[in-house]
C-alpha cells in the first residue's frame, strides 16, 4: 500500500479550520495530517492539536524567515503538502520552492477583492460590510510569494444582507470554511 498523504498545517489563532480538517481526514487511508504548526505562543490551535492527539510545535518569527528550522520540521514530518488555516505571515520564499503548487490557502472574501496585507478575519468583514457588497465569499487558492493572489482552486458565495453586521458575516463565512475547505484539500491533493 502507498503511504498517505501527509499533511503539515500552519495556523496563528483558534484554530478551526485545523480540527475540521484533522476531521475530514481522521478516517482516512490514504491523507493524514503529519503535524500542526503554529506561530502564536498562546494560540488555542495547540490545545486543539492536542486534543485531535496530533504533534503541534511552535516556531517564532526568526525560525520562519532567517532559519531553515521550519523547513526542516516539515521534512522530518515527511510532509508532502502544507494548508494554511489563518496562518497569518507571508509565506517565506523557501517553503515556496520547496512546496512548488502546495501550499494552499483560504481567504475569507472573494478574492481579488478584500485581500493582500491587513486584510484578514474581521477587517474583512468590516471592510464587506461598510462597503456595501450584496455578497461575500471565500476564497481557497494556491499560495505563492504575494499575500492572497496565488491560483484561485475554489470559491463559494454567501448573500450580504443591508442587516448584516460583520459578526454575522463572519458566521456566514465560517460555515463555508466549514462545508468546502477539507474537502477542496481533498480535492487537489489527490488531482496532484
Amino acid at each position: 500500500m502507498e503511504k498517505p498523504v501527509r499533511l503539515a498545517i500552519l495556523g496563528s489563532g483558534n484554530g478551526t479550520n485545523a480540527q475540521q480538517i484533522s476531521e475530514y481526514f481522521a478516517g482516512s487511508t490514504d491523507v493524514e495530517v503529519a503535524c500542526i504548526i503554529y506561530n502564536k505562543r498562546d494560540a488555542y490551535i495547540a490545545q486543539r492539536a492536542r486534543n485531535l492527539g496530533i504533534e503541534a510545535r511552535y516556531f517564532g518569527r526568526k525560525d520562519f524567515y532567517e532559519s531553515t528550522a521550519v523547513l526542516d520540521y516539515l521534512r522530518e514530518k515527511q510532509a508532502d503538502w502544507v494548508i494554511l488555516a489563518w496562518f497569518l505571515w507571508l509565506v517565506p520564499e523557501p517553503m515556496l520552492a520547496a512546496y512548488p503548487g502546495r501550499i494552499i490557502n483560504i481567504h475569507p472574501a472573494l478574492l481579488p477583492k478584500y485581500g493582500g496585507k491587513g486584510m484578514y478575519g474581521h477587517h474583512v468583514h468590516e471592510a464587506v460590510v461598510a462597503a456595501g457588497e450584496h455578497e461575500s465569499g471565500i476564497t481557497i487558492h494556491i499560495v505563492d510569494q504575494h499575500y492572497d493572489r496565488g491560483t484561485t482552486l475554489f470559491q463559494a458565495r454567501c448573500t450580504v444582507t443591508p442587516d448584516d453586521t460583520p459578526d454575522t458575516l463572519a458566521a456566514k463565512i465560517h460555515l463555508l470554511e466549514k462545508e468546502y475547505f477539507p474537502r477542496v484539500i481533498d480535492e487537489t491533493i489527490h488531482r496532484g
